[in-house]
């Protein structure tokens, strides 16, 4: 048996099928916080299909499920705590600044 031929069969074996991250008994709706959050990143984007290992109807659903989580105030609509954050050398003064003319 040549190599080629070797390599084919020893990764044909080492082939393991993945679980399905959503199961048939979880609902995907806007109030299962625990099962939306999965496909949340962490500045807050919905994660795409080939990261979840989503199918398409599936991914269809927890995008409006998260959509509607974000409009009844259920999830933020920025996951950034960074950017809600002011530094002391970012503040703005209160004096006015005049021209020179």
């Amino acid at each position: 048996m040549d190599k080629s031929k070797q390599f084919f069969l020893k990764s044909k074996l080492s082939f393991r099928r993945r679980l399905p991250p959503i199961q048939s008994g979880n609902q995907i709706d806007y109030k299962n916080m625990s099962l939306i959050s999965r496909f949340i990143s962490e500045r807050g984007k919905i994660l795409s299909r080939r990261v979840n290992r989503l199918t398409l109807k599936q991914q269809r659903l927890i995008t409006i499920a998260i959509k509607q989580a974000c409009i009844l105030s259920l999830l933020l609509f920025l996951n950034n705590e960074k950017h809600f954050e002011r530094s002391e050398s970012t503040t703005r003064t209160t004096t006015l600044r005049t021209r020179n003319k």
